[in-house]
C-alpha cells in the first residue's frame, strides 16, 4: 500500500500541485479579462495536439503545447479582422480544433489511445517526465506574470491608460495567451480537456471574494488551487473516484463554501 502510495499518489500530488499554483494567477486574469471562452477554446485544440502528436511520433507534450501556441498566435492574427466578433471566432475554433483532432484519432485504427484520459485527465498516471514539464513550465510562466505583472494588471484594469503610459497591450495580451497555452498543455494531464478552463477560474472565481487587492486574490487563487487538487486527489484515492473531476469538484465546494459564507457576513 505505501509502495502504491509513493509511486502514484505522491506523483501525482506534486503535478496538481504545480499546475495549481501557476494556474491561480492566471486564472485571475482570465476573470479579470472574462477570457473563460479562450481557455476553452485552448483546451479543446489540446485534443488536436494529441492527434498529431500520435501521427507524427512525437513528444505529446510538447505536441499539445505547439498546437495551443499555434492557435494562440492564429487567435491574436485574427482577432484584427473586424468581419466576425471574436465569441464567433473562439466559437469556430474551439470546435473545428476538436472536431480534426477527434477525426484524426479516429483513422488512427493501430494507436491505442485512452480518450476518456485526455478528456476526463489521469492525475494517477503522471510520470517523473509529465512532472519535469509541469515543472519548468511553471517556472517558465511564473516568472513571466512577475516581470510582466504591472503590464499586465494595467492593460487588464484600463487598456487605453496602460498605452498612454508607453506600455505595449498587445505584446502583453500575446503573452498572457502564450501562458495560457503552456498551462493549458500542462494540465491536460491533470484534468482533461474538458475540465481545464474549470481549474482556471473556479479557484480565481472563489478568491475574489476573500481579496482586497489583486496580489491578494493571486495568492488565494494559488491558495485554493492547492487545496483542490489535494481534497479532490484524497477524495479520488479513498471513493475510487476520477481524479480530474473530483479536483474539480472540490474546487465548486470550495467556490460555494466561501460565497454562502460571504452571503451570510454581507447579511
Amino acid at each position: 500500500m505505501l509502495t502504491l502510495l509513493d509511486d502514484f499518489f505522491w506523483r501525482a500530488m506534486i503535478g496538481g500541485l504545480c499546475v495549481a499554483i501557476v494556474a491561480g494567477p492566471l486564472g485571475c486574469f482570465v476573470v479579470w479579462r472574462r477570457m473563460a471562452y479562450f481557455g476553452d477554446t485552448l483546451a479543446h485544440s489540446a485534443l488536436l495536439g494529441v492527434a498529431l502528436g500520435t501521427l507524427l511520433h512525437l513528444n505529446l507534450n510538447l505536441s499539445i503545447a505547439l498546437v495551443c501556441v499555434g492557435l494562440a498566435l492564429a487567435l491574436v492574427a485574427l482577432s484584427r479582422q473586424q468581419t466576425l466578433a471574436s465569441d464567433t471566432l473562439l466559437g469556430i475554433l474551439s470546435h473545428s480544433a476538436l472536431a480534426i483532432g477527434l477525426i484524426t484519432l479516429g483513422f488512427m485504427s493501430d494507436a491505442r489511445l485512452d480518450l476518456s484520459a485526455y478528456l476526463f485527465g489521469d492525475l494517477l498516471a503522471v510520470g517523473r517526465n509529465d512532472l519535469l514539464w509541469m515543472s519548468a513550465g511553471g517556472i517558465a510562466v511564473l516568472g513571466l506574470i512577475a516581470t510582466l505583472w504591472r503590464g499586465l494588471l494595467m492593460a487588464t484594469i484600463h487598456e487605453e491608460l496602460a498605452q498612454a503610459e508607453g506600455i505595449n497591450t498587445g505584446r502583453h495580451r500575446l503573452a498572457l495567451m502564450l501562458m495560457l497555452s503552456l498551462v493549458i498543455a500542462s494540465a491536460m494531464k491533470v484534468v482533461g480537456v474538458l475540465l481545464i478552463t474549470a481549474l482556471l477560474i473556479i479557484p480565481a472565481a472563489a478568491a475574489r471574494p476573500l481579496a482586497s487587492t489583486p496580489e491578494r486574490m493571486v495568492m488565494f487563487s494559488g491558495l485554493l488551487g492547492a487545496v483542490s487538487v489535494a481534497g479532490g486527489l484524497s477524495l479520488s484515492w479513498w471513493t475510487d473516484s476520477a481524479a480530474g473531476p473530483s479536483v474539480v469538484v472540490t474546487a465548486f465546494v470550495l467556490f460555494l463554501l466561501i460565497w454562502m459564507w460571504r452571503g451570510h457576513k454581507a447579511w
